[in-house]
């Protein structure tokens, strides 16, 4: 028997039954707050595939790439790429006034940092992985992925 494609994203929202909203409503810091932990998710993956070792180990590698500043270098390199919506929802997540105060980056570490947690939770609630992915790519380097 045939199975029909179905994205991720779809069917979480068909089986948990979730409501459809307009992600347009939705603020900077919103997409930001879903955008870290699907970056997140993805940064794990890589680090866990390129082989087994100790947790310690795995959470050693994924804190480099997933630390404000580390973000913030990637920013760097995906803004001349970045469409037009994402250049703006960029934008609008580095101009929020985030209610924490980075521990180990400086202020604009953490707002690049932000835009771009922004732009990954706005492309994943688009349900537009394929995007975040070829982003990923363009913007780790060789070493990193």
């Amino acid at each position: 028997m045939e199975k029909s494609v179905i994205t991720f994203h779809e069917y979480l929202m068909a089986e948990l039954k979730l409501p459809e909203g307009d992600i347009r409503t939705y603020s900077p810091l919103t997409f930001a707050y879903i955008g870290d932990a699907i970056y997140d998710l993805l940064i794990r993956t890589l680090v866990v595939k390129k082989g087994n070792c100790s947790p310690n180990k795995l959470h050693k590698r994924t804190s480099q790439l997933v630390k404000a500043g580390a973000q913030a270098e990637m920013a760097e390199v995906l803004l001349p790429i970045f469409t037009a919506e994402e250049s703006s929802i960029y934008k609008r997540g580095c101009n929020a006034k985030p209610h924490t105060i980075a521990k180990n980056a400086t202020a604009k570490e953490y707002q690049k940092a932000t835009g771009l947690e922004a732009v990954m939770g706005y492309l994943y609630l688009q349900d537009n992985v394929e995007r975040i992915i070829d982003l990923l790519k363009i913007g780790m380097t060789e070493g990193e992925m």
